[in-house]
């Protein structure tokens, strides 16, 4: 709404508006193979889906599951936005989109879906990075550079008390400290670089050709 003069927000909002803003170079979330966190979950084979709940918090993974998979589903399955609950996702539909904590401490009684980790499938066709989220800066504001400097600093910080955070977060989950340290330090790259930018690109490319994205 333009009511934000910076904002972290997912990457695939930025691709969408890439003529309002700025980004913030040198931070990100993103993940290079495996991440354990974007995952399609179905109890059915993928062309056999008539059903897929999306979580509604994530707009990046619903468009990278429809970039990977899109030629794989068929073409009658209905997408429903849901609550990020998995296991009154799969009650009610086929597979769902599972992402954010509630995919690192997965856990549905009574089934044992097929798991595709998005992030992982991505690497393996494109061999790049993929890039879950940026920091934007509306394109008619000037940010004071003391504000950069403390969002870069927050997280130099933060990387530097990785395992803190992982046991901290760890025992509000419920899941294993060590999990926990293994996701925030292997799994997710918080840089903005040349490789970061270079999947990005690849990514606003592919949605292109594949009508995900309006041609700029």
């Amino acid at each position: 709404a333009g009511e934000l003069d910076l904002a972290m927000i997912p990457s695939i909002e930025y691709l969408r508006h890439a003529d309002r803003y700025k980004l913030l170079t040198g931070l990100s979330i993103a993940s290079r193979g495996a991440v354990g966190t974007v995952l399609l979950a179905t109890q059915v084979p993928l062309g056999e889906i008539k059903t897929l709940a999306l979580d509604e918090r994530s707009r990046t993974s619903v468009t990278l599951l429809r970039l990977l998979y899109g030629k794989a589903l068929s073409a009658e399955v209905n997408y429903h936005p849901s609550q990020p609950d998995p296991a009154k996702m799969l009650e009610t539909h086929d597979a769902a989109l599972i992402i954010g904590d509630q995919a690192l401490n997965l856990k549905i009684p009574g089934k044992e879906p097929t798991l595709y980790d998005l992030s992982e499938e991505w690497f393996k066709r494109t061999r790049k990075i993929f890039v879950h989220a940026v920091i934007a800066i509306s394109s008619n504001v000037e940010i004071d550079q003391k504000i950069i400097d403390l969002i870069q600093k927050a997280k130099t910080d933060g990387q530097a008390n990785l395992d803190k955070i992982a046991n901290e977060q760890a025992k509000k989950l419920g899941i294993d400290p060590e999990a926990c340290k293994d996701y925030l330090n292997n799994k997710i790259r918080y840089n903005l670089g040349e490789e970061e930018m270079a999947g990005l690109l690849h990514f606003r490319d592919l949605c292109q050709t594949e009508g995900l994205l309006p041609k700029s």
